[in-house]
């Protein structure tokens, strides 16, 4: 498989990192994220949606919502490993306790609870997708992104976050899983200047930072190749500069 695009346009947002200028310190060091530093302030997100949102989500709604205020966008792709699995927690912990579940909680469960939050909050009907692929989400998201294109959707919005993992998961998960919320937003159009080819890999142990976050250090020092490790896929950076 081969993926191409041009990558016009990015926010973000992580713990200890939020401006353009952080982030392309940060892409000059290697690659970490330190999970005890605070996550920015929301400078876009409406209060009232900020409040119904965690901390995950509503990093990826704000960083969304800065790219639709300054770009184009055709269509949207959310991309989440967990989803509102705080959120989750909670329901199945009153289900668990015979208590009644929050309407707001239960409202905001669903995967796409991000994405629809982004499109009522900027007050635009856009085509919009949210999908899980363990390991690999954020270059799942890519396929989609690619998809979309070929549909005739030129400019993607495509929003990869995760949340904090709750204290109750923590002791089932691998070590290096990062435990942190972040957002990583990229406007991608067609184009050639970063073109990605997968091939089959012996099964990828868990890195100590998301996909989305790997292409962001490598994309912002301009790496000229790099690769990035799924669960049983190698996927093969190349970029062309521009």
């Amino acid at each position: 498989m081969k993926l191409t695009f041009s990558l016009l346009d990015w926010q973000a947002s992580a713990p200890g990192l939020g401006e353009a200028d952080e982030w392309l310190r940060w892409a000059g060091l290697p690659a970490f994220i330190d999970p005890k530093r605070p996550l920015a302030k929301c400078n876009e997100l409406p209060m009232m949606t900020a409040r119904r949102l965690n901390s995950g989500s509503r990093a990826a709604v704000d960083c969304g919502l800065a790219l639709l205020r300054r770009q184009k966008v055709d269509a949207i792709v959310f991309t989440s490993r967990h989803g509102e699995l705080e959120r989750n927690l909670r329901i199945l912990r009153a289900l668990a306790q015979e208590e009644e579940t929050s309407p707001t909680d239960f409202a905001m469960s669903v995967h796409n609870a991000a994405a629809g939050s982004l499109t009522i909050a900027a007050a635009m009907p856009l085509v919009t997708t949210s999908l899980a692929a363990g390991m690999d989400t954020f270059q799942q998201g890519l396929v989609e992104a690619a998809a979309l294109q070929s549909a005739g959707y030129e400019r993607i919005l495509l929003v990869d976050f995760d949340g904090v993992i709750p204290e109750f998961y923590q002791d089932a998960i691998p070590v290096q899983m990062p435990r942190y919320p972040y957002a990583v937003a990229l406007l991608l159009t067609k184009g050639k200047t970063m073109s990605c080819e997968s091939d089959m890999a012996s099964a990828g142990e868990e890195p100590s930072m998301a996909q989305s976050l790997q292409f962001l250090h490598a994309a912002l020092a301009e790496q000229p190749r790099f690769v990035i490790y799924g669960e049983r896929l190698a996927w093969r950076w190349t970029r062309y500069g521009g």
